[in-house]
Parts: structure tokens; sequence; C-alpha cells
């Protein structure tokens, strides 16, 4: 972790920076290895040129505090405190330029940090960050294999209770027990299970839909453990499905397939998108792909990179992020299969190993 903190400073000292202010709280983690959620109170990890990094945490956090954070200088404040005026104390001079991260910090926080820091002005650390993040190590892939391992799990212990006459909602009762149970911290989104006509909407609700012989039945889910997400679909067949609808199946697992064979360093992300999205488009079925191709995944659920065709970024070694083409037929179902890859030196690794092919279930 102390790696990462002297890494971040040197970076604010190239960029002219005399202090920086990191918010969030998944960023505290990943540059001091002390993880929380304080809810409504304010939690800070201070960079100032010359001085040694603070943490400053809620008075309630600061057993817990101690025993993980590499930064060993914690102050604390208590609900009664002002936590703006302690922070105000911190600074021995008049601060020029203070780093923040603007996506993270609320304007009623940023009117509040003004009135007690006063820097004259502000600049956003958020690309600073990102571009630390965006390179996995290998101890963050291992955590992120392990959250991968999980939901595999929670998926093939689920699919037991998959049959005729189950509601979707049911299903993801079962699923999210299951996950608390084989040892997740928790989803690490709103689990998806979706049957019949429902799978052609990309980010639809579970509900009181129940499953039908004949239908297919959607899976996206995902949880955290130790600090790292992973997120997977897997579409089915309840019983015997249309021949189109099994036409959309291998049609999406292509797509799947050519994607994830056009990763490798130095590649644009769009060429990847457009890799898998040339499959859909070719076999009649372009128009119903409306979404890119996937995503970064790592302590967020949902990160950079975004995989689209707009995107000339270049895919570098350690970069987790998602392949998920699908294709949504409105009244009459759609497929969505997502896997999870870490760019390699020399190519791609698929980190996801649950098994793709068109699998019949709960008939």
């Amino acid at each position: 972790m102390s790696n990462r903190i002297t890494a971040l400073e040197k970076a604010m000292n190239e960029h002219g920076l005399d202090s920086l202010l990191v918010t969030d709280p998944k960023h505290v983690y990943y540059l001091t290895g002390f993880a929380s959620n304080p809810h409504e109170r304010f939690l800070g990890l201070l960079l100032t040129r010359g001085e040694q990094p603070l943490l400053i945490v809620p008075a309630l956090d600061a057993e817990a505090a101690q025993a993980a954070s590499s930064v060993k200088n914690i102050i604390t404040h208590a609900d009664t405190d002002n936590p703006y005026d302690l922070l105000r104390q911190q600074f021995k001079n008049t601060i020029g330029t203070l780093g923040i991260e603007k996506e993270q910090i609320s304007v009623a926080r940023y009117e509040q940090l003004q009135q007690s820091v006063g820097a004259g002005q502000y600049e956003d650390i958020g690309p600073l960050l990102r571009a630390m993040r965006v390179s996995k190590t290998p101890e963050e892939i291992q955590r992120m294999k392990h959250a991968i391992d999980l939901i595999e799990e929670v998926l093939r212990q689920g699919l037991s209770r998959v049959k005729p006459g189950v509601t979707e909602i049911e299903i993801v009762a079962e699923l999210e027990y299951l996950m608390k149970k084989l040892g997740a911290d928790g989803p690490s989104f709103d689990t998806m299970v979706l049957t019949g006509p429902k799978t052609a909407l990309p980010h639809g609700t579970p509900g009181q839909t129940k499953i039908q012989s004949g239908d297919l039945l959607m899976f996206d889910m995902g949880v955290y453990a130790n600090g790292y997400a992973s997120d997977i679909t897997r579409t089915f067949a309840v019983g015997d499905i249309s021949p189109e609808l099994t036409k959309i199946y291998n049609t999406v697992l292509e797509a799947n397939l050519q994607g994830i064979q056009a990763i490798k360093p130095g590649v644009t992300l769009a060429s990847i998108d457009q890799a898998a999205r040339q499959v859909t488009e070719d076999a009649g079925y372009g128009q119903y792909f409306m979404h890119r191709l996937g995503h970064g995944l790592g302590m967020d659920v949902h990160e950079y990179p975004s995989v689209h065709g707009g995107n000339t970024d270049l895919a570098q070694p350690g970069m987790v992020f998602t392949v998920e083409p699908g294709i949504y037929v409105p009244g009459l179902g759609g497929v969505r299969i997502e896997d999870d890859i870490v760019v390699t030196d020399n190519g791609v690794e698929v980190l996801t190993s649950y098994p793709k092919e068109l699998t019949v279930i709960g008939d």
C-alpha cells in the first residue's frame, strides 16, 4: 500500500498539487488497506508536500483503522465534531492547489471544504487514481478470481432451484442467500434473473414472472469478496426452445468468442468491440446489440475502461474488463453471455470458466 501512496505523491508533485484529499472509501482502501463504509461521516486520506500522510476517520472506526491501515498517522472525529474544522487544522500554510475527487465530492461537501480550507484552486485527481488502478497487480487478479469462483459456485448451486413455475424473484432470493452462505461480502450489483420475453430487456427487473418450458432464462450477477468484484452473465434454455432462439444464442456465443480472440496488448478497445459486433451484424441482428461490449472491473463493478466502438484507448497488460455481447429481440427474447478477462503480456486470460455452450435446464 505504501508504494501506491509513494506513486501518488510523485504524481502530486508532477502536477503541481500542494495537497490532495482522497475521500472515496474504495480509494482510501486501495491506498491504505483500510476498508470501511463511513456512511454520512467524513473519511479522508490527506497528502501534503513535506508532511506524512494523514488518515482522518470517524472515532467509531479508530480501532479498525489502526489495525488495517498502512498509514499510522491517524486522527479521529466524533459525531459532535465538525471534521472540516479538524481538516483545516492540518494545514500549516495557505493551500494554493488542492487535489480532490470531483466525481465523488458532493456540492455540499465542496462548499464545506472551500469554507474550511479555502484553497486557491481545486484540481481533479480522479484521472490520476484511474491511471493507477487500470493495471491490476497479481494480488488483485487473485482476489478477482476468488470473487469469480464464488459467483460461479452460486450459479451452479442456484440452477438446482430452477423448475417451471418458480418465479424470477424467488430465484434471486436463493442466489443472494447462496452468495452470503458461500462467503461473499454481498452482491456487487442488483442480481438479475429474467425469463421469457423479459430476457429482451438488457437491464430488466426480476419480478413475479414464472419460469416456463420453452423460454430462455438469463442470469446476470456478481459478488464482492475481499474488496473486489465479479460479474458474469449466462443464458439457459428451459426445455426445448425455438430454432430462432437457438440461432440467437449461437450468434451471441460466437460474438463472445470473437471478441475475446481480438484482445491483446496494443489494440484499440474499439477494435475489440467491433470484432464481436461484426458477428451480430453478419447474422442480421446488428440492430439488436445496442450496448457496449464491456466495462472495466475491479474494486468497482463498473470502472475504466469502457469497451465500445468509439474508444481508441489501447488495451494494456493487467487491464481487466468484461466481454458481454447480447442480442435482444422485443417480444421474443434475448441472450447475453458475459466473461471477465485480463489482458496479459501476450494476449488474454479468461478468468471466468463457467460453460458457455447452450445448456438445457429445469425441464
